[in-house]
This record gives structure tokens, C-alpha cells and sequence, in this order.
């Protein structure tokens, strides 16, 4: 008597963008739910891996295909609709086909060029084997031939200022276009703050992996995962990592240049083609820059403690070092406190002072110096210095240049060298020949006082003011010792504000200066 069992078939469907709907999951289960039923196998289940490239990750690294092949035992036919929906490469291919060799599994793929191609791979190396690797083969050539092809049409679409696809620079979203075809990129005014806020702190001094973390604890999307939400897509929770700040922060995006592997796309005479309204002038980018730079050298590599409020304004009056806050007596004492032998430094007589007392007493000064003072709000005027942008160019020129030794076997490749070459140099005249333009500042004022503002910020906040106004506290070292001390001795502090004044009282200075020369 002969046993007939049911084959039980696998169903695998992937999707390299969700939005395609030509090649949509349910049309791919549908069509595979048709060939099982053709060979009168019972459907076991589903492998859908959808958002998945068959380019970037092959079958075995697929979430759902991957977990699957990786039990073998429940299932004896893997059905797909195509070919490419299981791989890209002639790799990729053998792979699969020695996976399913191994394991006597059947393939079948239920649409093509010649129509259903159904693979038995139990048997021994024959025909199945051979054509395999000839179809794998043209899915190769054809996932080559469609990278080259969307490479040179977002080449073009660069060239014209159009937005060629993928995820947009941080700060923009893509639109499409009023005046023409195709998309530009306009401003997302939820990640522009996000910008202000990194470029602030960098500005402020902040370290790129200091800013990361804080964007980390008040839960911002990374810029993949703002994309992802735009996109309607979930967030898979990445988080920010200093370079991603530092990338954000200092890309030739911001200025709204078409960006290509990190540098600006320029047109036939050099000039940068852009993509976008700039979100920053080219002066603010060039001192955040700057301040990146100053933030990775290992001087200024400082622990940052969130909960010191004179964290960079109390200073040792020995040696003019920063003072810390730590713990005293056994942890009993939160204090401020001269580290000069922890940066490697000596100081003759190091200063300490409870950190409450200190707080409050510096809390008081500042607020009767500037407490009842109006905020006013500083208004940069960009101006215009070609130097940074003579930089760049220049070496773009230089690493251009040096790719000429390897072209100058063919006119043709040395023709398409030439005119890039000469584009650069032209931008580069034309550059040197533009004038500086100084920037120029207007102050305005608001309607806030500095203690208004003083009590609605937190403990960062305030040392933000602190630190603006150029606040600098000097700690005396005790001259007494022993006895019991109740209270801040103000005979060993000083306190001074160095960029703010009030205006009314320089005023009357000047009246009273104007008046004793008569």
C-alpha cells in the first residue's frame, strides 16, 4: 500500500519599498497561494519581509525568509512570484540553491519570462542546477543595469536642483514642485529647531556626543527615524551618536546645496546647484564648524554635570582653573572645588566652597545686577567672505587633479576630466573676485526681564545665562581653620558680569562724564 503525504509549501514575499504597489505583498501571496494549490501542497506559512533590499541582504540575513531557512524541517517547497524577489546575484543564487540541495527542498518561482519555473533541488546536479545559475546570473546583470541606471538618473536630477530620491538632508522634507516637474526640498520646521537647538549647544561648547545624548534624553527622533515618520513609517528607535550631531550640524546641505557624498554639486561654471532654501548663512555654519573642531580636542574634553549650576563660572582665584562640583567628608558635602592636579596642573592653594551656599550667593548677585534688566536679543547680519568657499574649491580642484595620471590613456576620459577642471577654475576666478562684506549686528529688545526668564529655566537653562552674560565667580582659598562655619564668608568671593550692562545707568554715566567737562 502506498502512503501519499501533502507537500506543505513556504510562501515568500518581499518588497524593497512599501509604497510600490505593482509588486504589492497581498498580489505576491495571492500568486503563490495559486501555485500551491497547482501542486496540491498545503499552505504552512508566510515569510514577508517587507522594506527589505534583495540587494543589501540576502535570503539567510531577511528577518522573516531567514528565521525560516533556518528550520527547514516544517516545509518542502519555497514558492515565489519572481525570481528577483529572492535574489539579486549569481552569490546570493548558489547559496540558496546549495541551502536547498542540502535540505531536498523545491523551489518554484510562478512568473517570469518563460512562465512558471519549478525547481526540484533533491535530485543530483543536472539541469535545475544550471538553470539556477543562468537565471541567477540575469538577475545579476539586471540589478546592475537598474543601480546604474537610477545612479545616473539621480546624477541628473542633482544637476537640475531636483530632489533624486532617498532620504533627504536633516532639516528639508521633499516637495513637489510648483514651477516644473519633479521634487525640491523645502524646510521641515520640526527638525530646523532640532538644528537650532544642536547648533546652540555646539556654539555654546557643547561636545557633539554631549549634545547626542541630550537629544537621547528628551526622546528626538534620529534623522532616519524622523524620515521614517514622515514617510508614515514606524520608528525603529536609533539613537543619536556624536557624529550624527556632527554630521547634521556642519553639512554644505544646510546652506541648501545639492549635496553628493559629502560635497556641493556643481554646475558647468563651479558654482554650487542648489536643492533648497539654506537654513543657516554661511558664517553661522563656519563657526559652528569651528566649535566642533575646538570640542574634539582633548583640552576641552570636560565633564559636563548637568546638575552644577557654575559649572564654567566659578573659577579657583590661585589659578584662574574651572572649579568642579563633587562630594566631601565621606559624601556628606556637595561642594565646589579647584581640580587643577586632575587636569594636570599645579595650584599653590586650591580653593573649595559648599556648592548650595555658593549657588544661592551667586543666584542673588546676578539677579540684582540684572534681574529687572530687559532682555534684549542680538540680530546678526550676515556678510559675505569668499575665503571658505575658495577653500573648498580649491580642494575639490587639488583632489581632482589627482586623478588625472589615470585618464591620460584616453582623450575621451581626459576630455570629461578637462571639463570639470576648468568649471573649478572658473569658480574659483570668479570667487577671488568677489569683495568681503562684513557682517553687522542689531540689538533689540524684548519684552522679558532676565529674572523672569531666570525662573522659568531649569538648572541648565540658568547656567546658559550665566555663561552668556560672561558671569565669573573667583573662590579665595580659606584662611581659617578649624571652628564651625554656618555661612558663605564673602570676603573670599568675587562676582562680575562681563557682556552686560544696564542701559539706563550708562546712560547717566554719560550724562555725568559730559558733565564734568564743562
Amino acid at each position: 500500500m502506498t502512503v501519499y503525504t501533502q507537500l506543505r509549501a513556504l510562501i515568500a514575499i518581499r518588497l524593497s519599498d512599501l509604497t510600490d504597489v505593482t509588486t504589492s505583498p497581498l498580489r505576491q501571496r495571492e500568486v503563490g497561494e495559486t501555485q500551491a494549490a497547482r501542486i496540491g501542497a498545503r499552505v504552512v506559512g508566510y515569510a514577508t519581509d517587507l522594506d527589505v533590499s534583495a540587494t543589501k541582504k540576502t535570503p539567510f540575513e531577511r528577518p522573516e525568509l531567514g528565521d525560516w531557512l533556518r528550520r527547514p524541517d516544517g516545509y518542502d517547497v519555497i514558492i515565489w512570484w519572481r525570481l528577483d524577489r529572492a535574489v539579486r546575484s549569481l552569490a546570493d543564487m548558489e547559496d540558496l540553491a546549495r541551502w536547498a540541495k542540502e535540505h531536498r527542498k523545491r523551489i518554484i518561482f510562478a512568473e517570469g519570462a518563460g512562465g512558471t519555473l519549478d525547481l526540484d533541488m533533491s535530485s543530483p546536479l543536472g539541469i535545475a542546477d544550471i538553470t539556477v545559475r543562468l537565471l541567477a546570473w540575469a538577475a545579476q546583470m539586471e540589478a546592475q543595469a537598474i543601480q546604474e541606471r537610477v545612479t545616473g538618473a539621480r546624477a541628473a536630477l542633482r544637476s537640475q536642483g531636483r530632489f533624486p530620491g532617498g532620504i533627504p538632508p536633516y532639516g528639508y522634507r521633499p516637495v513637489k514642485r510648483e514651477d516644473g516637474p519633479g521634487v525640491v526640498l523645502e524646510p521641515d520646521e520640526e527638525a530646523v529647531q532640532v538644528l537650532e537647538d544642536i547648533m546652540e549647544q555646539l556654539l555654546s561648547g557643547a561636545a557633539p556626543h554631549t549634545v547626542a545624548m541630550w537629544l537621547n534624553e528628551h526622546l528626538v527622533p534620529t534623522p532616519l527615524d524622523h524620515d521614517a515618520i514622515r514617510r508614515g513609517k514606524p520608528a525603529v528607535g536609533r539613537t543619536w551618536v556624536g557624529t550624527t550631531v556632527k554630521s547634521v550640524a556642519t553639512t554644505s546641505a544646510l546652506l541648501g546645496y545639492q549635496t553628493h557624498q559629502g560635497n556641493p554639486v556643481r554646475d558647468d561654471k563651479g558654482r554650487p546647484i542648489l536643492a533648497g532654501p539654506s537654513l543657516v548663512d554661511r558664517e553661522r555654519l563656519d563657526r559652528v564648524r569651528a566649535a566642533v573642531d575646538v570640542a574634539r580636542a582633548p583640552a576641552r574634553r570636560e565633564r559636563k554635570d548637568t546638575n552644577a549650576l557654575l559649572l564654567g563660572v566659578a573659577h579657583c582665584a590661585t589659578c584662574e582653573g574651572r572649579m568642579y562640583m563633587y562630594a566631601a567628608n565621606s559624601g556628606k558635602t556637595i561642594v565646589y572645588g579647584c581640580r587643577a592636579l586632575a587636569r594636570g596642573r599645579a595650584c599653590e592653594a586650591k580653593a573649595s566652597m559648599r556648592a548650595d551656599w555658593l549657588d544661592e550667593w551667586v543666584t542673588d548677585q546676578f539677579l540684582k545686577i540684572v534681574g529687572a534688566m530687559r532682555i534684549t536679543r542680538v540680530i546678526r547680519i550676515p556678510g559675505y567672505d569668499p575665503g571658505p568657499e575658495i577653500e573648498e574649491v580649491t580642494a575639490e580642484l587639488m583632489a581632482h587633479d589627482a586623478q588625472r595620471d589615470g585618464r591620460s590613456g584616453s582623450k575621451a576620459a581626459m576630455a570629461v576630466w578637462q571639463v570639470r577642471a576648468d568649471a573649478l577654475t572658473a569658480r574659483l576666478v570668479e570667487l577671488e573676485a568677489m569683495p568681503v562684506v562684513e557682517a553687522r549686528e542689531e540689538v533689540v529688545p524684548t519684552d522679558k526681564t532676565y529674572g523672569e526668564l531666570w525662573e522659568s529655566e531649569d538648572v541648565a537653562g540658568r547656567r546658559r545665562l550665566l555663561v552668556d552674560a560672561g558671569a565669573y565667580v573667583a573662590v579665595h582659598p580659606a584662611t581659617r581653620r578649624g571652628g564651625r562655619v554656618t555661612g558663605l564668608d564673602e570676603s573670599r568671593v568675587s562676582f562680575d558680569i562681563g557682556m552686560h550692562a544696564d542701559p539706563q545707568a550708562e546712560a547717566l554715566d554719560a550724562v555725568m562724564r559730559e558733565e564734568s567737562t564743562d
